[in-house]
């Protein structure tokens, strides 16, 4: 630090100080804990105890000082005697194997991570064998400073970071940069957007100058209605050609996704939505203005002109003024509701019944404007022709949900039985409708198998809004109602009382509960009936239900829709076979379709983000099977480093960011996986390297974390596995440093570099502004 800086830092500290001490000007340990805010009270007592020289049982001032100018101002070595000091619980002047195992224990729980007790007995034992070299029992402090020496990255930073009441405030002025959108980079990454976005609004200056000197007789402010109304025209049918997912799917396929950005109409029907209120707006405005000049020159009133139909303006019995008043309304509270606080918030039932009245709307325009019907007849006719064809496509056949699994997190793992006309490309999502969670609603969700798997079709959903969180429960409420796993596995069947009549399940001999052997059975299964090879009986599970028919009118029971529903079923804790009806409209294309023409492919998921990435990992891998060739006089295996139509790929790099160690588990078998499939070393490296990161984990700089992450790399590469996810892969703690990780995926020039992320728009917009300085393409999973 300058001097300017430490001066700057010592006030900032004395104030914080003063505010947590209060009148006794001395700080206790429970206001120490709440200070610090760490998890566990291990660390907060051992560091009071170091911070309270004196041994008085409080901190003051000038012993907060000495301590913190020890761990900000010194050297390694002091740094490295206070983290000894930690360690050294009975002060004796070694670590003995108990001091560290309660050292790791309260490292897991700081970092919210939870490892069975002989786990943390085999980390312990790996940390302490590789620190005690001597071999004497008991480590000392030159023993630790020499293990620590074997990782360089964490002495340049060790402290507390948690610490952050300490931290002072950045008070020094930004730098100047240059604004993000006047980048280069920014501009050859964006030039298909861009240039699309001055064509649509070149075509909307265009024809509001047409109209206003079309109807430049009526007045200034005539002028200025009938220009918004022609642009009003034009975007209130272009929205709905933003929509139209079917066409867009094709048009994926052809030259124009090289023309147009075809994968950013979800952005753009956003900003045609926000124009077309302007327009509505400014529109309403200029004919109010307009109406009260002319009721100074004609025998109406300002409240006839926008009340009644007496005036007579308007095409269909002059009801302009009143339409008008009800398309505000209804534009207003449609764009109001598709806010992202609505839809992120756990509202998106509302945000998708108030957008329904699209309908309403257009009917409106078509009364309320005489030209409107010109713009909207051809694509209001392939609108029609679109939905018919996904109503007739999702009521063909029957789909059923054949197996479910409740994974961490509150995600329900769904299995359809797969229609054998059911085309999609990996990364695809669809329209599903469950009519036993709610009848008339459709929600949106990626599809996680793979196009290979044939019988078969995934989804996993997250419980985040009103719809979601009523599939979870369903499922869960109907374990909680069941037998016990002690009860007999079967029984005679009784009708359930409800009124809704809804699943009735049986309990099941496998009652083990354990989400991770139920994922690895079903992906186990996948391997053996990918292309129709065969399928693999497994205790576990029994076959689904026979689809109720009219000739066995005993297996089901009538909805009150009307349509037959399955009424037993088989699970266990997490897991269960069910046979429950349900409508399918899609699949349709996404920005991931084009991960096959690249050549170095960076997939970033974060949480429940990696959902179009399961499926597309798994088609990558299966592809790759195909190319991979074996010496026919040893065992060794390699992949043929080819570039095709079908696949350009010649690197993959998976980055999945979780927030906690449960929700690894909703695809660790499947990884784990794609893992056995390139269990030999490729002469260019691994075709797919997969990086995790947990964001609860405290960094290897911690001092609350750097001995458990020490402990983990030992063991990671002692017993190849990590211990977080039993993947060969070690998980990283905390977040990407994501201008490092960039940078190395630019030094490897393995091609051009594409990156596809799925997950919260925060971190969408840190990852694209990397991508503009690295120069890589960037997709964003957005429907």
């Amino acid at each position: 630090m300058t001097v300017d800086e430490d001066t700057r830092w010592l006030d900032w500290v004395t104030k914080q100080f003063e505010t947590i001490a209060g009148d006794d000007k001395e700080i206790d340990l429970d206001e120490f804990k709440t200070a610090l805010k760490v998890k566990e009270s291990f660390f907060a007592e051992r560091f009071f105890a170091l911070f309270d020289s004196d041994g008085s049982g409080s901190i003051s001032l000038d012993e907060l000082f000495k301590a913190l100018d020890l761990l900000i101002h010194g050297n390694e070595t002091d740094k490295l005697h206070f983290l000894f000091q930690v360690y050294d619980v009975d002060g004796s002047g070694s670590i003995d194997t108990d001091e560290l195992k309660t050292v790791l224990k309260s490292c897991l729980h700081e970092s919210a991570i939870s490892l069975p007790e002989e786990k943390l007995d085999d980390l312990t034992l790996a940390l302490f064998e590789s620190a005690d070299r001597d071999n004497s029992g008991s480590i000392t402090f030159e023993e630790l400073k020499a293990e620590l020496e074997n990782f360089p990255e964490v002495m340049e930073n060790l402290t507390i970071s948690a610490a952050n009441w300490l931290k002072p405030p950045d008070l020094d002025p930004k730098k100047h940069q240059t604004p993000r959108y006047l980048t280069r980079a920014y501009w050859q990454n964006n030039s298909r957007k861009l240039l699309f976005l001055c064509m649509y609004f070149a075509l909307n200056l265009l024809l509001f100058i047409s109209a206003m000197l079309h109807h430049r007789h009526g007045g200034v402010w005539f002028m200025v209605a009938k220009g918004c109304g022609q642009c009003l025209n034009f975007n209130c049918t272009f929205v709905m050609v933003l929509m139209l997912r079917r066409c867009l799917t094709w048009l994926r396929a052809t030259w124009v996704v090289r023309v147009l950005p075809l994968d950013q109409n979800i952005l753009l029907h956003q900003m045609v939505g926000y124009a077309i209120l302007c327009f509505t707006l400014v529109h309403t405005a200029a004919h109010v203005v307009n109406f009260v000049q002319l009721s100074r020159r004609t025998g109406f009133g300002l409240g006839e002109y926008l009340l009644t139909t007496r005036p007579g303006v308007g095409w269909v019995g002059g009801t302009a003024s009143l339409t008008g008043i009800v398309l505000q309304l209804l534009i207003f509270l449609m764009v109001l509701c598709s806010s992202t606080f609505v839809r992120r918030s756990g509202h998106f039932e509302v945000f998708y019944w108030s957008h329904l009245s699209y309908v309403l709307v257009w009917v409106l325009l078509i009364i309320h404007c005489a030209n409107f019907w010109k713009w909207f007849v051809v694509p209001g006719l392939v609108f029609l022709l679109e939905k018919m064809v996904g109503i007739a496509s999702s009521r063909m056949g029957g789909l059923y949900i054949v197996e479910v699994n409740l994974l961490p997190s509150k995600v329900t793992h769904l299995v359809l039985r797969r229609p054998q006309v059911f085309h999609f490309k990996p990364g695809d999502y669809i329209y599903i409708n469950i009519p036993v969670i709610a009848k008339y609603e459709w929600h949106p969700f990626t599809i996680s198998s793979a196009p290979e798997q044939s019988d078969t079709l995934w989804l996993h959903v997250r419980s985040m809004g009103q719809w979601t969180n009523q599939l979870y429960d369903h499922f869960r409420q109907s374990e909680n109602q069941l037998p016990g796993p002690k009860r007999p596995a079967a029984g005679p069947r009784k009708r359930r009382p409800e009124k809704d009549q809804q699943e009735h399940m049986f309990s099941s001999a496998d009652s083990n509960g354990s989400v991770a052997s139920n994922e690895d059975e079903a992906i186990e299964l996948t391997l053996f009936r990918q292309n129709g090879s065969g399928t693999r009986a497994s205790p576990t599970r029994a076959q689904a239900p026979e689809e109720p028919t009219r000739d066995n009118p005993g297996r089901a029971e009538r909805g009150e829709s009307g349509s037959p529903r399955e009424v037993s079923a088989k699970f266990t804790e997490n897991h269960r076979l069910c046979n429950i009806r349900c409508y399918v409209d899609g699949p349709y294309g996404t920005p991931t379709r084009q991960i096959f023409a690249s050549e170095h492919a960076v997939l970033i998921g974060a949480g429940i983000g990696i959902t179009p990435f399961a499926s597309i990992l798994q088609s990558i891998m299966y592809r790759y099977r195909m190319r991979k060739q074996n010496c026919p006089s040893c065992n060794y295996s390699w992949c043929e480093n080819i570039k095709d139509n079908d696949m350009k790929l010649r690197k993959v790099d998976f980055i999945w960011i979780n927030r906690d160690q449960k929700s690894f588990e909703w695809f660790v078998s499947l990884l784990t996986k794609l893992e056995m499939d390139q269990a030999d070393e490729e002469p260019e490296g691994r075709f797919l390297e997969m990086h995790m990161y947990m964001t609860s984990a405290l960094s290897k700089n911690d001092m609350k974390a750097i001995g458990l992450q020490m402990a983990l790399d030992l063991l990671a590469k002692k017993e190849k596995r990590d211990s977080i996810t039993g993947l060969r892969t070690r998980t990283q703690p905390g977040r990407p440093e994501w201008g490092k990780v960039f940078q190395k995926l630019s030094e490897e020039q393995k091609g051009k570099v594409h990156v596809f992320y799925c997950g919260a728009p925060s971190l969408a917009k840190v990852i694209k502004a990397q991508c503009e300085t690295f120069g890589f393409s960037f997709y964003k999973e957005n429907f």
